[in-house]
């Protein structure tokens, strides 16, 4: 029997089930949830622990101090949790700090919960995983036919744009940026979007988390093409970060700058995002890799030229 309350605390997840047409069954979100438009109205039942406006590396240090202190970096409201009743809570163990977790979810319940609520934790470590987990909200929902049909679309859209970029001349060398002070390069289902966009990753690895970075580590291996994606940053918001890469040593050599192939793109919205919007976050990197190949018309709304 499909659940009468959801609670989906990840904004991969809402999305998810917002594209398998259960969306009538959310009643509460986590504040980033935002997409699509009509989850504004639920009840919002997380915030964050930490201040997270400033600079890249002000919220990294606000953020490893807290994990420094065994202390979550988000907060969840138990009471209006449970006040809700929710049938299934969607969460995630992918990333402690990237989103609210399992861990957090259960701290929150204690001993609480209605033994009949179900709580489905989700963990996308690559483009495999996050497709088989499109499947698992779909099974709790109830709804085994939607979810193996928007797999299905998806895998259609990756396939187009793989067997597209396969007839490219080259395969530019790309550089992931998904932090950027400290530097971080993306990883988990990145590096393999970026291959099947026609490009080769220079740092993460698919099914690993994100690799930090030194300065030097970019310099050396000069990349053809840099996107910078940060987690949870819009472009304004990247834009106005990017100084602190701007002011580097040897920033004017890259040959990605010298060359005019320095990127932003929406990570908050796509990237960051292991969800259904998976299939849009594919074709703005082929938009970026292969312009010669590819238009889509994201570019001014996913992504821009720096």
């Amino acid at each position: 029997m499909s659940p009468v309350k959801v609670v989906s605390l990840i904004a991969s997840a809402t999305e998810t089930v917002c594209a398998l047409g259960a969306g009538r069954f959310l009643v509460g979100r986590s504040h980033e949830c935002d997409y699509p438009a009509s989850v504004s109205r639920l009840q919002c039942l997380t915030r964050p622990a930490i201040k997270t406006t400033g600079s890249s590396a002000g919220i990294d240090k606000r953020v490893k101090d807290r994990v420094r202190r065994a202390l979550s970096v988000y907060n969840i409201d138990g009471r209006r949790l449970l006040e809700l009743k929710p049938d299934l809570i969607i969460t995630q163990t992918q990333c402690e700090v990237c989103a609210v977790s399992l861990k957090d979810v259960k701290a929150s319940l204690g001993s609480a919960p209605d033994s009949k609520c179900e709580i489905l934790s989700l963990k996308p470590d690559d483009l495999s995983t996050l497709l088989k987990d499109i499947q698992r909200v779909g099974a709790a929902l109830g709804r085994q036919g939607a979810s193996k049909s928007l797999i299905a679309r998806i895998k259609g859209r990756i396939s187009a744009v793989s067997g597209k970029a396969r007839a490219a001349k080259r395969q530019p060398t790309v550089a992931l940026i998904e932090w950027i002070d400290p530097l971080m390069a993306a990883g988990n289902w990145m590096p393999e979007l970026a291959r099947l966009a026609g490009g080769k990753p220079v740092f993460g690895k698919a099914g690993r988390h994100s690799p930090w970075l030194k300065w030097d580590d970019l310099r050396t291996k000069d990349p053809d093409v840099i996107v910078v994606m940060p987690c949870g940053f819009n472009i304004p918001r990247t834009r106005r970060e990017m100084r602190s890469l701007t002011i580097r040593r040897g920033w004017d050599s890259l040959k990605a700058v010298r060359e005019g192939r320095v990127y932003i793109a929406d990570g908050n919205q796509y990237f960051n995002r292991p969800g259904p919007r998976i299939a849009e976050s594919l074709e703005m990197l082929a938009e970026m890799i292969h312009p010669e190949l590819f238009l889509f018309g994201y570019r001014g709304r996913g992504w821009i030229k720096f």
